[in-house]
Parts: structure tokens; C-alpha cells; sequence
């Protein structure tokens, strides 16, 4: 609904269908129109989300050829190099024809679409470092052998892993705009449910998804008419004070926290057909929006919720305790009341061993 939150970062057990879920993101997204042909997937209308060539071609007022494509999910894999994310020089262009030209990267090609990375807490530090400046900028600036080229990458970026296998630094958990923690399902139901749709999907693909095919388009209908009714979505000033207020308290570093919570709020609003934000709205998705932003140190927990969720407390009903039998329920035991002391009982002597000599006699 709205790209600008900065992506979300998924966490949690092995065999939850992180992945999958991830994946099937674009078939529930909206066609884009892009210039035919053009390697960075650039807006025909948008001078912001072109590339060099099709700018040049736009502002010169030429016609551009367009044609819809799907939103492009692109997946970075855990062996790539920098060269393969930012882009390189076509060696093979570069010897046939006598030219220096730009081969385009993966962040080239997730323009206006969406960057998965897999197991993104064990992808080496400096290439998430590379992948979460473009994300922030919306821009990929690349020097390679006397070439200087710069191109849009405005893309949203989807991280997953599994905490028990490596944990990220606490400077980029705060770049993921949202973070989500998956648990096993335990209901014996719902297990059933999912094995049941997995072995039918496998048994017949294409008629699975036409049996979907309703529900699919209608979220699909309901997330276009969401992004429309985005711009319309008010907060009051009271809400956004309390916002503040609350990433105070937690101490979050930073603005970053502030402003997702604000856009996921609105975001909420505009999916569920609505355009006021309440209290209710933003105590859905303050905890997602700050818990990860918690972690200053790499011994902390990423999963800050309940000192979210107290604190939220605290700022938007007067009292931190409130709800705290639902927070108990998230497994947070309670602290255990404390034992009266018993009295103090008066030192008894050691008993003197057999044969121990018990000094001179009337000795004290």
C-alpha cells in the first residue's frame, strides 16, 4: 500500500513458508507500465523512476514505447559479489563493438518492484550495507573503469531468516521499516488445513490457483483501491505527539520509528477502506513498527514488543499495566512474588571430629 514504509524483515522457525509467502507477493500486486525494452524498468511518465537513457529520450520529448509488466520480485542470492548487486561493465560489449557499456545489477532490476533477500542474516555485512543504502537513497550510483552512471533503485526490501542461525546488526534491523517474528502452528487444524492446500497445490498447480483465483483478485482490487485512498488518510496531531512519545520512552534511536509507525498507521487505514487513524489503528502495527529498534546491543533480544507494548501503555491510557494479562499470554511469565524470609537461626559449632585435640585443658 505504501512503499515508502522501507520493507519489512521476517524472522522466525525453519518450514514457517517465510519464503513462500514472500514469493507470492507479486501475484497479488498490481501490472505496472513500463518503457518496453528498458533494463530499469522505467516509469513512462515519472522522470524519478527512469533510467539515464530513457531521461535523456523523455526530456528531449520523444515517444516512448510502453508496456505492462508485473511487479519484479528479484532475489539475492547468499554467494553473490558487489560487483553482481550494483552492476558491472559488459566485458563482451566492451570487446566486440569498441564501447564502454553499463551491464545492470540486481538493484536495476528490482526498480519499482520488490529485493528478497533470503537468509539475510547470513549474507555478508557489507553487501547489506550496499543493498540498504540504495533502498534508503532510491538511488545506485556505480564506478566501474571510467563509468559513472547513477539510476534509480526505489524498491521495497523483504529480509528473512532464521534467528537460531545468525542474528543482525542492531544498525541494520533499523533500516527494515517493519519486522515480523513467525511461530510454529501447533493447532492441529490448522496444521491439516496447510499440509491438505500444500499436496493439492503440487497435485494440480493451475488448478489450485484458478480455485484462488477470486479471492486473489479481489485483495488485489482491495490493495489498488488502498494505495488510491492513501493521499486522503488524515492523523491527528494528539496521535502523532503520542507517537513521539512512546518511541521516547523506549528510547529508539533516531526518526526512523516515528515516521514508519505513522505511514504503517495510515497504510492500515487506507487497506481497510477507512481515512481517519485512531488509537486502535496504531496499536496494531506500533509493535511490528519498534521492536526491532530496541536491540542497542548484540546480546539483546530482537523481539522488543512488550517493552513496546507497556510503553504504548504508558503514553496513550495512562498505565503500563494495562493489558497485562494479554502480554502474559505471549509467554512472558510473570514475576514470581517474593518468599518471606525465615528468621535467622544462631550458628551452630561445628562438631569436633574424633581424635581432634580440643586444646590445653581449662582452655577457653
Amino acid at each position: 500500500v505504501d512503499s515508502a514504509i522501507g520493507g519489512v524483515l521476517i524472522m522466525g522457525d525453519r518450514g514457517t513458508a517465510k519464503s513462500v509467502s514472500v514469493r507470492s507477493l507479486v501475484q497479488l500486486l498490481p501490472e505496472i507500465d513500463v518503457v518496453k525494452n528498458d533494463p530499469f524498468n522505467s516509469s513512462p511518465t515519472n522522470p524519478e523512476l527512469m533510467g539515464p537513457d530513457v531521461r535523456e529520450a523523455f526530456q528531449r520529448g520523444e515517444t516512448l514505447e510502453t508496456a505492462k509488466m508485473r511487479v519484479p520480485m528479484v532475489e539475492v542470492p547468499l554467494g553473490t559479489t558487489e560487483d553482481r548487486i550494483c552492476g558491472t561493465i559488459d566485458i563482451e560489449k566492451a570487446l566486440s563493438e569498441g564501447t564502454k557499456a553499463y551491464d545492470p545489477g540486481l538493484l536495476a532490476k528490482a526498480n519499482r518492484g520488490l529485493l528478497y533477500i533470503d537468509e539475510v542474516n547470513l549474507l555478508d555485512d557489507s553487501l547489506v550495507d550496499v543493498v540498504l543504502d540504495s533502498a534508503a537513497g532510491g538511488w545506485n550510483t556505480v564506478e566501474r573503469e571510467g563509468i559513472s552512471l547513477t539510476h534509480p533503485a526505489k524498491f521495497i526490501m523483504i529480509g528473512s531468516g532464521n534467528p537460531e542461525e545468525g542474528e543482525l546488526r542492531p544498525q541494520l534491523l533499523d533500516r527494515f521499516g517493519m519486522a515480523v517474528n513467525i511461530r510454529t502452528i501447533f493447532d492441529m487444524d490448522q496444521r491439516t488445513e496447510l499440509v491438505m492446500n500444500k499436496l493439492a497445490y503440487e497435485r494440480d498447480p493451475k488448478g489450485y490457483t484458478e480455485e484462488c483465483r477470486e479471492e486473489t483478485e479481489a485483495l488485489k482490487a482491495k490493495i489498488v483501491a488502498a494505495q488510491k485512498l492513501l493521499p486522503s488518510v488524515t492523523m491527528d496531531r494528539d496521535l502523532a505527539l503520542k507517537i513521539s512519545g512512546v518511541c521516547a520512552l523506549v528510547n529508539v534511536d533516531g526518526l526512523r520509528g516515528d515516521i514508519v509507525v505513522t505511514r504503517a498507521a495510515k497504510a492500515l487505514v487506507a487497506f481497510e477502506g477507512r481515512t481517519e487513524v485512531t488509537m486502535e489503528d496504531i496499536a496494531r502495527v506500533i509493535g511490528p513498527c519498534l521492536s526491532h529498534r530496541l536491540r542497542k546491543d548484540v546480546t539483546d533480544t530482537m523481539d522488543g514488543g512488550f517493552k513496546v507494548m507497556l510503553a504504548f501503555n504508558k503514553i496513550f491510557k495512562g498505565s503500563a499495566m494495562l493489558n497485562f494479562d494479554e502480554a502474559m499470554a505471549e509467554g512472558i511469565k510473570a514475576p514470581e512474588p517474593e518468599k518471606p524470609k525465615e528468621a535467622a537461626k544462631p550458628k551452630e559449632e561445628p562438631k569436633k571430629k574424633a581424635g581432634a585435640w580440643s586444646g590445653l585443658p581449662g582452655g577457653r
